[in-house]
Protein backbone atom coordinates (compact mmCIF):
# COMPACT_ATOMS: atom_id res chain seq x y z
CA UNK A 1 0.00 0.00 0.00
CA UNK A 2 1.86 3.65 -1.40
CA UNK A 3 1.29 6.39 0.16
CA UNK A 4 0.82 9.66 -2.06
CA UNK A 5 3.43 11.40 -3.29
CA UNK A 6 3.70 15.19 -0.72
CA UNK A 7 2.60 18.05 -3.15
CA UNK A 8 4.87 21.25 -2.79
CA UNK A 9 3.67 24.88 -3.74
CA UNK A 10 6.77 27.82 -3.95
CA UNK A 11 6.01 31.22 -2.55
CA UNK A 12 8.22 33.72 -4.12
CA UNK A 13 9.10 35.18 -1.01
CA UNK A 14 10.45 34.17 2.45
CA UNK A 15 7.79 33.14 4.49
CA UNK A 16 6.96 31.70 8.43
CA UNK A 17 2.94 32.46 9.01
CA UNK A 18 0.68 29.68 8.10
CA UNK A 19 -2.86 28.88 9.63
CA UNK A 20 -5.50 26.17 8.11
CA UNK A 21 -8.71 28.47 7.51
CA UNK A 22 -10.32 27.16 10.60
CA UNK A 23 -14.19 28.29 9.78
CA UNK A 24 -13.34 26.11 6.85
CA UNK A 25 -14.58 22.95 7.31
CA UNK A 26 -15.86 21.70 3.33
CA UNK A 27 -13.00 22.71 1.59
CA UNK A 28 -8.62 21.88 2.07
CA UNK A 29 -7.35 25.76 3.08
CA UNK A 30 -4.31 27.03 4.25
CA UNK A 31 -3.44 31.15 4.64
CA UNK A 32 0.37 31.78 4.50
CA UNK A 33 1.88 35.38 4.74
CA UNK A 34 5.05 36.41 3.28
CA UNK A 35 8.08 38.41 4.62
CA UNK A 36 9.70 40.59 1.90
CA UNK A 37 11.68 43.73 3.18
CA UNK A 38 11.47 45.26 -0.50
CA UNK A 39 8.30 44.14 -2.06
CA UNK A 40 4.53 44.44 -0.81
CA UNK A 41 4.14 41.19 1.26
CA UNK A 42 0.96 38.18 0.30
CA UNK A 43 -1.40 36.64 2.00
CA UNK A 44 -1.67 33.33 -0.28
CA UNK A 45 -4.83 31.40 0.16
CA UNK A 46 -4.07 27.60 -0.71
CA UNK A 47 -6.74 25.31 -1.46
CA UNK A 48 -5.54 21.86 -1.92
CA UNK A 49 -7.71 19.51 -4.30
CA UNK A 50 -7.44 16.03 -2.96
CA UNK A 51 -8.90 14.44 -6.11
CA UNK A 52 -6.30 15.13 -8.63
CA UNK A 53 -3.45 16.00 -5.85
CA UNK A 54 -3.10 19.54 -7.19
CA UNK A 55 -2.89 22.91 -5.18
CA UNK A 56 -4.86 25.87 -6.20
CA UNK A 57 -4.23 30.01 -5.14
CA UNK A 58 -5.50 33.00 -4.67
CA UNK A 59 -2.81 36.21 -3.59
CA UNK A 60 -4.31 39.01 -1.58
CA UNK A 61 -1.99 41.60 -0.79
CA UNK A 62 -0.61 42.95 2.58
CA UNK A 63 0.70 46.15 2.08
CA UNK A 64 1.10 46.98 5.67
CA UNK A 65 4.65 45.01 5.95
CA UNK A 66 6.26 42.11 6.72
CA UNK A 67 3.90 39.09 8.69
CA UNK A 68 5.14 36.81 11.34
CA UNK A 69 2.27 35.63 12.65
CA UNK A 70 -1.17 34.83 11.07
CA UNK A 71 -4.75 33.72 12.51
CA UNK A 72 -8.20 32.95 10.79
CA UNK A 73 -11.57 33.42 12.78
CA UNK A 74 -13.41 30.43 13.81
CA UNK A 75 -16.36 31.73 12.36
CA UNK A 76 -16.25 34.02 9.47
CA UNK A 77 -13.96 32.51 6.89
CA UNK A 78 -13.13 35.79 5.17
CA UNK A 79 -11.57 37.21 8.66
CA UNK A 80 -8.15 37.00 9.56
CA UNK A 81 -5.22 38.56 11.70
CA UNK A 82 -1.66 39.29 11.21
CA UNK A 83 0.83 40.35 13.31
CA UNK A 84 3.86 42.58 11.41
CA UNK A 85 6.21 44.79 11.05
CA UNK A 86 6.46 48.29 9.85
CA UNK A 87 8.79 51.43 9.93
CA UNK A 88 8.01 54.31 11.61
CA UNK A 89 10.13 57.37 10.49
CA UNK A 90 10.14 60.41 12.51
CA UNK A 91 12.36 63.49 13.02
CA UNK A 92 13.70 65.81 15.06
CA UNK A 93 15.83 69.35 15.35
CA UNK A 94 19.59 69.61 15.81
CA UNK A 95 20.32 73.44 16.92
CA UNK A 96 23.54 73.72 15.88
CA UNK A 97 26.46 76.56 18.16
CA UNK A 98 27.23 79.63 16.44
CA UNK A 99 30.94 78.51 16.02
CA UNK A 100 29.75 74.94 14.62
CA UNK A 101 27.44 76.78 11.84
CA UNK A 102 30.24 78.96 10.89
CA UNK A 103 31.85 76.41 10.08
CA UNK A 104 29.47 74.78 7.19
CA UNK A 105 29.08 78.25 6.58
CA UNK A 106 25.29 78.81 6.56
CA UNK A 107 23.50 81.21 8.40
CA UNK A 108 20.97 78.73 9.84
CA UNK A 109 21.59 77.12 12.98
CA UNK A 110 18.57 74.37 12.35
CA UNK A 111 19.04 70.99 11.05
CA UNK A 112 16.67 68.30 10.57
CA UNK A 113 17.67 65.11 10.75
CA UNK A 114 15.65 61.83 10.44
CA UNK A 115 15.82 58.15 11.97
CA UNK A 116 13.37 54.87 11.99
CA UNK A 117 12.82 52.44 13.99
CA UNK A 118 10.82 48.63 13.18
CA UNK A 119 7.50 48.54 15.60
CA UNK A 120 5.69 44.88 15.09
CA UNK A 121 1.04 45.53 14.93
CA UNK A 122 -1.88 43.96 14.50
CA UNK A 123 -4.63 43.92 12.96
CA UNK A 124 -8.11 42.31 12.08
CA UNK A 125 -8.69 42.51 7.92
CA UNK A 126 -11.02 40.91 6.02
CA UNK A 127 -10.69 39.17 2.81
CA UNK A 128 -12.71 41.24 -0.77
CA UNK A 129 -16.06 39.65 -0.72
CA UNK A 130 -15.13 38.58 -4.65
CA UNK A 131 -11.44 36.99 -3.67
CA UNK A 132 -13.39 32.97 -4.43
CA UNK A 133 -15.43 33.65 -7.48
CA UNK A 134 -12.32 34.00 -10.21
CA UNK A 135 -10.27 31.58 -11.59
CA UNK A 136 -7.84 29.93 -9.57
CA UNK A 137 -4.12 30.12 -10.81
CA UNK A 138 -2.08 27.36 -11.31
CA UNK A 139 0.95 27.41 -8.77
CA UNK A 140 3.56 28.18 -11.80
CA UNK A 141 1.38 31.52 -12.74
CA UNK A 142 2.25 34.61 -11.35
CA UNK A 143 -0.30 36.90 -9.29
CA UNK A 144 -1.61 39.36 -11.99
CA UNK A 145 -3.19 42.53 -10.32
CA UNK A 146 -4.05 40.80 -7.09
CA UNK A 147 -6.64 42.25 -4.69
CA UNK A 148 -5.90 43.95 -1.15
CA UNK A 149 -6.78 43.15 1.85
CA UNK A 150 -9.22 45.38 4.10
CA UNK A 151 -8.61 46.70 7.15
CA UNK A 152 -11.08 46.21 9.70
CA UNK A 153 -9.59 47.26 12.88
CA UNK A 154 -5.89 47.96 14.35
CA UNK A 155 -5.28 45.64 17.80
CA UNK A 156 -2.37 48.41 19.04
CA UNK A 157 -1.92 50.03 22.06
CA UNK A 158 1.09 51.83 21.94
CA UNK A 159 1.54 51.71 26.10
CA UNK A 160 1.37 47.58 25.46
CA UNK A 161 4.87 47.54 23.57
CA UNK A 162 5.18 45.08 20.22
CA UNK A 163 2.42 42.49 19.27
CA UNK A 164 3.73 39.00 19.30
CA UNK A 165 0.88 37.45 18.09
CA UNK A 166 -3.10 37.19 18.22
CA UNK A 167 -5.18 34.45 19.46
CA UNK A 168 -9.17 33.77 18.62
CA UNK A 169 -11.00 31.89 20.82
CA UNK A 170 -11.14 28.63 19.97
CA UNK A 171 -15.02 27.49 20.35
CA UNK A 172 -16.23 31.43 19.55
CA UNK A 173 -18.33 33.31 17.11
CA UNK A 174 -15.65 35.58 16.41
CA UNK A 175 -16.05 38.49 18.60
CA UNK A 176 -12.69 37.42 21.46
CA UNK A 177 -9.33 37.36 20.42
CA UNK A 178 -6.22 38.04 22.85
CA UNK A 179 -2.96 39.86 21.50
CA UNK A 180 0.27 39.42 23.23
CA UNK A 181 2.61 42.57 23.57
CA UNK A 182 5.96 42.85 24.85
CA UNK A 183 4.53 41.65 28.69
CA UNK A 184 0.95 42.42 28.45
CA UNK A 185 -1.76 39.70 27.73
CA UNK A 186 -5.04 42.03 26.26
CA UNK A 187 -7.96 40.55 25.86
CA UNK A 188 -10.48 42.18 22.71
CA UNK A 189 -14.00 42.25 22.09
CA UNK A 190 -14.74 43.02 18.37
CA UNK A 191 -17.66 44.66 17.38
CA UNK A 192 -19.72 46.68 14.23
CA UNK A 193 -18.59 43.38 12.29
CA UNK A 194 -14.88 43.45 13.22
CA UNK A 195 -14.14 47.06 12.53
CA UNK A 196 -14.11 48.02 15.91
CA UNK A 197 -11.57 46.53 18.96
CA UNK A 198 -11.91 47.40 22.71
CA UNK A 199 -9.40 45.75 25.59
CA UNK A 200 -12.11 44.38 27.91
CA UNK A 201 -9.17 43.28 30.51
CA UNK A 202 -5.33 43.14 30.96
CA UNK A 203 -3.03 40.21 32.47
CA UNK A 204 1.05 41.76 32.66
CA UNK A 205 4.20 39.68 33.27
CA UNK A 206 5.88 40.78 36.34
CA UNK A 207 9.25 40.03 37.81
CA UNK A 208 12.44 40.89 37.13
CA UNK A 209 14.57 41.74 33.48
CA UNK A 210 12.52 42.43 30.41
CA UNK A 211 9.73 39.60 29.92
CA UNK A 212 8.72 39.44 27.05
CA UNK A 213 6.05 37.12 25.74
CA UNK A 214 7.04 34.88 23.03
CA UNK A 215 3.82 32.52 22.38
CA UNK A 216 0.85 31.54 23.76
CA UNK A 217 -2.33 29.01 23.16
CA UNK A 218 -6.18 29.64 24.49
CA UNK A 219 -7.35 27.13 25.27
CA UNK A 220 -10.55 25.70 23.89
CA UNK A 221 -11.58 23.53 27.31
CA UNK A 222 -12.95 25.24 30.50
CA UNK A 223 -15.50 27.31 28.63
CA UNK A 224 -12.44 29.02 26.61
CA UNK A 225 -11.80 30.64 29.97
CA UNK A 226 -7.67 29.67 30.01
CA UNK A 227 -4.79 30.72 28.27
CA UNK A 228 -1.05 29.59 28.21
CA UNK A 229 1.86 31.57 27.31
CA UNK A 230 5.78 31.02 27.09
CA UNK A 231 8.57 33.61 27.72
CA UNK A 232 11.90 32.46 27.78
CA UNK A 233 12.04 29.29 29.13
CA UNK A 234 8.65 29.27 31.61
CA UNK A 235 4.98 28.21 30.87
CA UNK A 236 2.48 29.98 32.45
CA UNK A 237 -1.52 29.63 32.46
CA UNK A 238 -3.87 32.45 32.90
CA UNK A 239 -7.93 32.16 34.52
CA UNK A 240 -9.07 34.83 31.63
CA UNK A 241 -11.85 35.68 34.17
CA UNK A 242 -9.76 37.40 36.85
CA UNK A 243 -6.64 37.84 34.23
CA UNK A 244 -4.55 36.13 37.16
CA UNK A 245 -1.84 33.39 36.86
CA UNK A 246 -3.33 29.62 37.49
CA UNK A 247 0.07 27.73 36.89
CA UNK A 248 3.60 28.23 36.46
CA UNK A 249 6.06 26.01 34.85
CA UNK A 250 9.44 27.44 35.78
CA UNK A 251 11.95 25.88 33.79
CA UNK A 252 9.95 24.05 31.04
CA UNK A 253 12.54 23.73 28.68
CA UNK A 254 16.29 24.17 29.03
CA UNK A 255 16.10 27.13 26.31
CA UNK A 256 13.19 29.34 24.94
CA UNK A 257 9.89 28.19 24.64
CA UNK A 258 8.56 28.56 20.98
CA UNK A 259 5.36 27.47 20.69
CA UNK A 260 2.37 25.49 22.59
CA UNK A 261 -0.54 23.69 21.82
CA UNK A 262 -3.50 22.47 23.84
CA UNK A 263 -4.88 18.62 24.05
CA UNK A 264 -8.31 18.62 22.18
CA UNK A 265 -9.35 15.98 23.98
CA UNK A 266 -7.94 15.69 27.31
CA UNK A 267 -8.27 19.63 29.19
CA UNK A 268 -5.23 19.26 31.18
CA UNK A 269 -2.73 17.94 29.09
CA UNK A 270 0.00 20.74 27.41
CA UNK A 271 2.52 20.25 24.66
CA UNK A 272 5.35 22.35 24.45
CA UNK A 273 8.53 23.21 22.30
CA UNK A 274 11.92 24.57 22.54
CA UNK A 275 15.33 25.91 21.60
CA UNK A 276 16.23 22.96 23.34
CA UNK A 277 15.57 20.83 20.70
CA UNK A 278 12.88 18.85 22.84
CA UNK A 279 9.23 18.37 22.93
CA UNK A 280 7.45 18.28 26.23
CA UNK A 281 3.91 17.35 26.76
CA UNK A 282 2.66 18.37 30.30
CA UNK A 283 -0.26 17.78 33.12
CA UNK A 284 -0.74 21.35 34.19
CA UNK A 285 -2.33 19.75 37.58
CA UNK A 286 1.19 18.61 38.51
CA UNK A 287 3.83 20.45 36.52
CA UNK A 288 6.89 19.18 38.39
CA UNK A 289 7.65 17.03 35.84
CA UNK A 290 6.49 16.54 31.99
CA UNK A 291 4.60 13.53 31.38
CA UNK A 292 6.44 13.08 28.47
CA UNK A 293 9.61 14.06 26.43
CA UNK A 294 10.82 13.56 23.24
CA UNK A 295 13.95 14.67 21.59
CA UNK A 296 14.12 13.85 17.99
CA UNK A 297 15.23 17.04 16.39
CA UNK A 298 18.66 17.94 16.37
CA UNK A 299 18.15 22.19 16.39
CA UNK A 300 15.20 24.68 17.51
CA UNK A 301 11.76 23.22 17.50
CA UNK A 302 9.57 25.68 16.59
CA UNK A 303 6.11 24.25 16.09
CA UNK A 304 4.27 21.71 18.07
CA UNK A 305 0.73 21.01 16.94
CA UNK A 306 -1.78 18.05 18.12
CA UNK A 307 -4.50 16.50 15.74
CA UNK A 308 -7.68 17.86 16.07
CA UNK A 309 -9.52 14.67 15.72
CA UNK A 310 -6.64 11.99 16.87
CA UNK A 311 -4.84 13.35 20.02
CA UNK A 312 -2.50 10.65 19.42
CA UNK A 313 -0.65 12.24 16.40
CA UNK A 314 1.36 15.33 17.25
CA UNK A 315 3.70 17.59 14.28
CA UNK A 316 6.32 18.86 15.21
CA UNK A 317 8.62 21.60 13.27
CA UNK A 318 12.03 22.40 13.39
CA UNK A 319 15.04 24.17 11.69
CA UNK A 320 17.08 21.04 11.40
CA UNK A 321 14.46 21.70 8.25
CA UNK A 322 12.54 18.17 9.33
CA UNK A 323 8.98 18.07 9.88
CA UNK A 324 8.25 14.77 12.15
CA UNK A 325 4.97 13.15 13.10
CA UNK A 326 4.70 11.07 16.34
CA UNK A 327 2.28 9.19 17.43
CA UNK A 328 2.26 9.30 21.80
CA UNK A 329 -0.63 6.96 22.22
CA UNK A 330 0.36 6.59 25.66
CA UNK A 331 -0.75 9.99 26.83
CA UNK A 332 -3.76 10.37 24.26
CA UNK A 333 -7.58 9.88 24.95
CA UNK A 334 -7.19 6.80 23.57
CA UNK A 335 -4.37 4.61 24.87
CA UNK A 336 -5.50 1.52 23.77
CA UNK A 337 -6.45 2.51 20.07
CA UNK A 338 -9.70 2.28 18.92
CA UNK A 339 -13.12 1.58 21.79
CA UNK A 340 -14.61 -1.40 20.89
CA UNK A 341 -18.45 -1.37 21.43
CA UNK A 342 -21.09 -3.12 23.03
CA UNK A 343 -22.38 -4.58 19.38
CA UNK A 344 -19.12 -5.42 18.36
CA UNK A 345 -18.44 -7.30 21.84
CA UNK A 346 -21.77 -9.45 21.44
CA UNK A 347 -20.97 -10.93 18.08
CA UNK A 348 -19.16 -13.76 19.69
CA UNK A 349 -16.13 -15.23 21.88
CA UNK A 350 -13.77 -15.69 18.96
CA UNK A 351 -13.85 -11.87 17.66
CA UNK A 352 -13.35 -10.94 21.57
CA UNK A 353 -10.55 -13.01 22.03
CA UNK A 354 -9.10 -11.43 18.80
CA UNK A 355 -9.98 -8.14 20.21
CA UNK A 356 -7.94 -8.95 23.26
CA UNK A 357 -5.33 -10.55 21.57
CA UNK A 358 -4.28 -6.94 19.82
CA UNK A 359 -1.50 -5.21 21.26
CA UNK A 360 -1.91 -1.22 22.24
CA UNK A 361 0.14 0.67 20.16
CA UNK A 362 3.15 2.01 21.53
CA UNK A 363 4.76 5.83 21.70
CA UNK A 364 7.20 6.26 18.22
CA UNK A 365 8.23 8.37 15.49
CA UNK A 366 5.69 7.62 12.57
CA UNK A 367 7.10 9.83 9.63
CA UNK A 368 10.20 12.10 9.52
CA UNK A 369 9.57 14.35 6.65
CA UNK A 370 12.11 15.45 4.83
CA UNK A 371 10.87 17.85 1.91
CA UNK A 372 12.21 21.52 3.08
CA UNK A 373 15.67 22.38 2.57
CA UNK A 374 15.22 25.55 5.18
CA UNK A 375 14.32 26.23 8.67
CA UNK A 376 10.53 24.22 9.45
CA UNK A 377 8.65 27.41 10.86
CA UNK A 378 5.51 25.93 11.05
CA UNK A 379 3.09 23.16 10.83
CA UNK A 380 -0.72 23.11 10.81
CA UNK A 381 -3.41 19.89 10.23
CA UNK A 382 -6.44 21.36 8.00
CA UNK A 383 -9.78 22.09 9.35
CA UNK A 384 -11.52 20.01 6.91
CA UNK A 385 -9.43 16.76 6.78
CA UNK A 386 -8.41 14.75 9.89
CA UNK A 387 -5.36 13.03 8.10
CA UNK A 388 -4.00 16.04 5.87
CA UNK A 389 -1.41 18.74 7.10
CA UNK A 390 0.90 21.72 5.70
CA UNK A 391 4.51 22.52 7.18
CA UNK A 392 6.04 26.08 5.90
CA UNK A 393 9.77 26.37 5.77
CA UNK A 394 11.55 29.94 5.68
CA UNK A 395 12.52 29.76 2.22
CA UNK A 396 8.94 30.28 1.57
CA UNK A 397 8.34 26.32 0.34
CA UNK A 398 5.10 25.00 1.22
CA UNK A 399 4.72 21.22 1.42
CA UNK A 400 1.18 19.27 1.96
CA UNK A 401 1.42 15.82 3.41
CA UNK A 402 -1.02 12.76 4.64
CA UNK A 403 -1.17 10.57 7.54
CA UNK A 404 0.51 7.08 6.34
CA UNK A 405 -2.38 5.13 5.02
CA UNK A 406 -1.56 1.92 7.61
CA UNK A 407 -1.39 4.21 10.56
CA UNK A 408 -4.96 5.89 9.58
CA UNK A 409 -6.49 2.30 9.52
CA UNK A 410 -4.96 1.12 12.20
CA UNK A 411 -6.45 4.37 13.95
CA UNK A 412 -10.23 3.82 12.67
CA UNK A 413 -10.39 0.01 12.35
Amino acid sequence: MEDDAPVIYGLEFQARALTAQTAETDAIRFLVGTQSLKFDNQIHIIDFDDENNIINKNVLLHQAGEIWHIGASPADKAVLTTCYNKSESYCFLLSLSPFTASLFKSKWQLFFASDSRVVSCAAVWRMPSDWDTGNHESPDDSAHNPQTLELLCHLDDSAHGNAACVLWEPMGDGKRVISLADNHALLWDLQESSTQATVSSTATLEGKGQLKFTSGKWSPHHNCSQLATANDTAIRGWDLRTMSQIYCIENAHGQLVRDLDFNPNRQYYLASCGDDCKVKFWDVRNVQEPVKTLEEHSHWVWSVRYNHSHDQLVLTASSDSRLILSNMVSISSEPFGHLVDDDELSEGEDNHQDDKSKEPLKDSVVSTYEEHEDSVYAAEWSSADPWLFASLSYDGRLVINRVPRALKYRILL
